[in-house]
């Protein structure tokens, strides 16, 4: 919840600054800025570069702040790290009561801790020493040094002066200390604002990770054929499902009997999410590349058909009589008429299908697969390395971003009469 409130916070000073700061010392001279009517106009709306900039900024400094990144300068409140200590309270059988204290280290989990050295005191409850690594708690048998044990009737009935019984939890000075239901104490350090590393590693965690894995290599195989391999099923994957579904939905959008024939197939499956078609595409076709592909293939031929069939159904009726009435055959009308003011929509929808697929594949390489980001990701969680799952996340975000950059620019160059038609 903090964090999205702070999200937020920023992101309504950045549209401030850049609308009512920036954007005035700015003169555009484009197409764009000599529309008359922008509301409501697809093309008149670009992405801002500086609210994009600001944006992946401060993604990265959040990630930061809340993992203790020394590549940021400002950092969320962190664990409690150091020496500590409270006192508990037993109480015998006969009502005698007497104080010890507990000296607790904390330190970073995987480093080598020397435990303090401290004097065991008088009376019936002598003093002890406890270490615990940061985000972890520990138990404290009291019984070990203790005159008088739970079994014989002692309990604790006091932590730091404030009255406890079992089940209940008291605040300390740098944590918190249970008393569980057999009457030991737990003592849990204070945790901060930050995530611990195997929740979510720092920003240099990942980009070290990431240039190991690049000179290693990752389960027998380098980093670049995980990623070529999933990009190839994708790439085949998607190309069939086009291959198939634009055809298929120019058919529906042309012919009534094609449309009466397929919508209702067309429409059963374009609510079935790819990841419910996993085990019946392995067991049709295995668990090789062939049911990855299969499995893609669905994945992107009902977003393509539905494109193309809309783009089909979208053309202006004008358009069409003013072909016919220039004398236009049904394969001129088809070439000049609707293929062109279809494209928009197919791109669109390809587009769609991309980010589909590589979900797709991720999740199939998941099942089953020897190489591939999604099984890279998989072998990683199995052993919490977050990291390796972060960094395999991330490439994956930005190679499907990439490639939709490439489809973008694509459109620019295949129908750069969008928005202006």
């Amino acid at each position: 919840m903090i964090i999205l409130i702070i999200y937020v916070a920023i992101f309504a000073a950045s549209f401030f600054v850049v609308r009512f700061g920036v954007r005035k010392f700015r003169q555009m001279n484009d197409f764009t800025s000599l529309k008359t009517v922008t509301f409501g106009d697809e093309s008149a709306v670009r992405p801002d570069r500086w609210a994009s900039v600001i944006s992946i900024v401060t993604i990265f400094l959040i990630w930061g702040a809340f993992t203790g990144s020394k590549w940021v300068p400002i950092h969320a409140p962190g664990p409690f790290m150091g020496d500590t200590e409270f006192t508990y309270t037993l109480e015998a059988p006969d009502g005698t009561r007497d104080d010890a204290t507990v000296t607790v280290r904390v330190f970073t989990v995987g480093e080598t801790v020397e435990e303090p050295v401290i004097e065991p005191g008088d009376g019936i409850a002598k003093n002890d020493v406890l270490t615990v690594g940061a985000w972890r708690s520990q138990l404290l048998l009291m019984d070990k040094n203790d005159e008088v044990t739970r079994d014989q009737g002692a309990r604790v009935v006091a932590i730091d002066g404030k009255p406890v019984s079992e089940g209940q939890t008291v605040s300390v000075a740098d944590g918190t200390v249970a008393v569980t239901a057999k009457g030991s104490l737990n003592f849990a350090p204070a945790k901060g604002m930050q995530m611990e590393p195997i929740w979510l590693p720092a920003p240099e965690a990942v980009v070290s990770r990431l240039i190991e894995v690049s000179k290693q290599g990752y389960q027998n195989f380098t980093l670049w054929e995980h990623l070529y391999w999933s990009l190839f099923r994708v790439i085949v994957g998607f190309a069939l499902g086009a291959l198939v579904g634009i055809p298929l939905g120019y058919a529906m959008g042309l012919s009534d009997w094609f449309r009466g024939w397929f919508d209702p197939i067309v429409e059963f499956m374009r609510p079935v999410p790819p990841l419910a078609l996993i085990p019946l595409v392995i067991i049709w076709a295995g668990i090789g590349e062939s049911g990855k592909i299969i499995l893609l293939f669905l994945a992107a031929l009902w977003i393509m058909t539905i494109s193309a069939r809309a783009g089909v159904s979208g053309v202006a009726i004008s358009k069409v009589h003013a072909a016919y009435s220039l004398g236009a055959s049904k394969w001129q009308l088809m070439r000049h008429v609707i293929v062109p003011n279809s494209l928009p929509e197919i791109f669109t929808g390809a587009r769609v299908a991309m980010g589909v697929c590589w979900g797709t594949v991720v999740a199939a390489e998941l099942v089953a697969a020897e190489k591939g980001a999604g099984m890279m990701i998989m072998v990683a969680s199995r052993f919490q390395l977050t990291d390796i799952v972060l960094m395999g996340i991330i490439l994956i975000g930005i190679i499907g971003y990439g490639i939709d950059i490439l489809m973008r620019k694509a459109e620019n160059w295949l129908v750069p009469w969008k928005g202006r038609v």
